[in-house]
């Protein structure tokens, strides 16, 4: 019997997973939190890890727990992806704001500021892991605290790496996009087509 070439998405993004259907990509949720006994990947970075490092690590330890989920659930084996957005600022790495007041002081902080946003792809199957890292390039406009206060309204900031989602309102706030625009949604397309061939896909 013939089976359809797939992937496991490792991630619960709703971008990540409109961003693969452009790419034409069939794919199945892998939510990782299910897997009895597993400990969640601890998004924490190291001591003197710089931000594209943690990126790159954060998206192998997701492709790798995917993996092994897939091994505990005796399902068909197509490769995993896993995937992590993060964003910089004078080299400190802004995550995901615990609660209002710290998406607040975080985009206080991105207001007239150049800033980095590193997307980082990892693909595993059986012994082997491939990926790839997107860095982009961001001026965002000088934002009012009324601004910031309506955009928080929105909730859009919630769970979203520098307080902010690129695809929703804060759209508003870019001046200037230097790279790859998927790529600060989470999930760089040119970069993710270039690991799925590697993995026998035609995209």
């Amino acid at each position: 019997m013939l089976v359809d070439k797939r992937i496991y998405l490792a991630s619960q993004s709703p971008r990540r997973r409109e961003l693969l259907k452009q790419l034409g990509v069939a794919f199945d949720m892998l939510p990782l939190r299910a897997v009895a006994g597993r400990m969640d990947v601890v998004e924490i970075p190291q001591p003197g890890e710089t931000a594209p490092d943690f990126a790159q690590r954060m998206a192998i330890e997701k492709a790798a727990c995917g993996w092994r989920a897939v091994d505990a659930r005796h399902v068909l084996r197509f490769p995993v992806l896993g995937a992590d957005t993060v964003v910089e600022l004078d080299g400190a790495i802004l995550g995901k704001p615990a609660d209002r007041s710290d998406a607040e002081a975080m985009l206080s902080r991105l207001s007239g500021r150049l800033h980095l946003v590193h997307t980082a792809v990892a693909i595993k199957q059986e012994g082997r892991i491939e990926q790839c890292l997107s860095t982009s390039v961001i001026r965002f406009a000088e934002l009012s605290p009324l601004t910031i206060a309506r955009y928080l309204d929105t909730g859009e900031h919630i769970g979203k790496a520098g307080a902010y989602g690129i695809q929703g309102r804060a759209g508003a706030f870019v001046e200037h996009l230097e790279g790859s625009y998927s790529g600060v949604m989470g999930l760089p397309l040119y970069g993710t087509a270039v690991l799925l061939r590697v993995f026998g896909f035609a995209v």
